[in-house]
């Protein structure tokens, strides 16, 4: 799997913020399918930072209804980066 699939966007919420501020983690949505060393060896690539450890979620999709017509949005996998010491990341600042 290529490491611009497997890293699909950052995950932006109070949790996730305060995690990069106090902890040094970030929150991150990936593919299903990606396990711990391959978002690892994808996120030092893409980032250029050294990575501590990883841990992974699996998230199922919520039930919908729209009208008449019900759905449910997809499932889908968060991994939380713990930072090496001295690392840090300002892609996510605005």
């Amino acid at each position: 799997m290529d490491k611009f699939q497997i890293i699909k966007r950052p995950v932006i919420s109070e949790r996730s913020t305060d995690l990069k501020t106090k902890q040094r983690k970030i929150v991150l949505s990936v593919h299903r399918k990606a396990n711990k060393p391959e978002i690892k060896k994808a996120v030092e690539d893409l980032l250029n930072i050294k990575v501590a450890a990883v841990n992974t979620a699996n998230y199922c999709g919520k039930p919908k209804r729209l009208g008449r017509y019900a759905g449910r949005r997809a499932h889908w996998k968060k991994a939380i980066v713990t930072l090496k010491e001295g690392e840090r990341t300002d892609i996510f600042e605005l």
